[in-house]
């Protein structure tokens, strides 16, 4: 029943969470000491072994019921789609089905790797000067940085349905089920989600976070008491029944445009009609006899991972000692250099130009790591 999930490996940075449904062989590290054990019980905390797959997030009850979709015979697309929209109804300071992602996807059958760009968008009515007062000097304020003006078009709800129409086993709405029953019924709250709705004193100020966030009286939400969220399950439902097309052309689609005109923002409903998730070919790289695939342009990740990866192998770190002076003083050179370049060169290749190759080569990281003084 779970062979399936052996097809593919997911890593996603909006979901905030890893789904690894493969075995593996031990891995050997080259160039380094022998090894060593991987677990050593006697510390305060250790790893977490897995047979079949293993499922990481940020919230426990989104993390089971992505391993749920496995045990019913997803894949791990299918379980990835599911926890990401849990993750809207257990954090929705990050997990929201307002913002978007990137995403890797490796289907093993091909042995070939998939970029899922679903990065939000701007509206086709910003603008570059936008942020800018009639003096030329840029307008820090939070109306500006907190407001319906600067909200760019969502990626996430394509992004995730994008992945489960092309690599996935489930239907939509079999993977929206977990995410509507939760929202529909209500979830305890944690004391991570009290503490952070009660330090969000931005919400209060706002009527529909207010209603959202807060009980009818605007008091907080304490540990342990039951939130349901109706509006978020009525979305979610209206997803899974008419399809990605009611977010972005239909009924969702709607309530948000209204919305916007309501507060001055810029989204139209061709903003949301016009968007697209788009695939990506990744950014490939090594370290040590190892081959590295990460997020290309416009995520900075990848390109800069391997970029500080590519210093890093210019000096003998294991003998060094992972938490010495030395080895901590070349890792944080070699981020400096590389963010540095981060901050110069890169940005949305759909755009303009981004030196990736340039920026791994082996021959510029050693450049840089001579210039690394100890």
């Amino acid at each position: 029943m779970l062979k399936k999930i052996h097809h593919f490996t997911i890593a996603g940075l909006y979901v905030l969470a890893t789904i690894i449904p493969v075995a593996t062989d031990s891995i050997s590290f080259a160039q380094e000491t022998p090894p060593q054990p991987l677990f050593e019980y006697s510390a305060i905390n250790h790893p977490v072994m897995g047979q079949k797959g293993m499922v990481a997030s940020h919230n426990q009850l989104s993390s089971e019921i992505a391993a749920e979709i496995l045990a019913k015979g997803g894949n791990a697309i299918d379980a990835g789609a599911a926890l990401g929209f849990a993750l809207a109804v257990t954090l929705p300071r990050a997990g929201n089905i307002g913002g978007g992602g990137f995403m890797l996807v490796h289907v093993a059958a091909e042995n070939r790797t998939i970029a899922i760009d679903f990065r939000e968008t701007a509206p086709a009515a910003a603008n570059q000067d936008m942020y800018f007062d009639e003096d030329g000097n840029v307008v820090l304020n939070e109306t500006y940085r907190f407001s319906h003006k600067s909200s760019a078009v969502p990626g996430s709800v394509a992004g995730l349905a994008h992945i489960v129409e092309e690599y996935g086993t489930m239907t939509l709405a079999e993977v929206l089920e977990p995410a509507i029953r939760m929202a529909r019924d209500g979830i305890e709250v944690t004391y991570d989600l009290a503490a952070d709705l009660s330090r969000s004193q931005r919400l209060k100020s706002n009527p529909a976070a207010l209603h959202k966030f807060y009980k009818p009286d605007g008091s907080n939400y304490e540990v342990g008491e039951l939130w349901k969220q109706p509006d978020l399950a009525w979305t979610l439902s209206e997803i899974a029944e008419h399809g990605v097309d009611a977010f972005y052309k239909g009924s969702v689609a709607k309530k948000i445009v209204a919305d916007m005109e309501a507060h001055n923002g810029l989204i139209t409903m061709q903003d949301l009609a016009n968007y697209q998730v788009l695939e990506r070919e990744p950014v490939r790289g090594t370290f040590r006899g190892f081959d590295i695939a990460a997020m290309p342009a416009p995520s900075s990740g990848g390109t800069h991972v391997i970029q500080m990866l590519n210093i890093l192998e210019n000096f003998p770190l294991a003998k060094m000692g992972p938490e010495s002076a030395d080895a901590l003083h070349i890792i944080a050179e070699a981020m400096k250099f590389s963010y540095a370049d981060r901050s110069k060169y890169l940005g949305d290749p759909d755009f303009v130009e981004v030196p990736t190759e340039a920026l791994i080569s082996k021959d510029y990281a050693r450049d840089l790591a001579a210039k690394i003084s100890m």
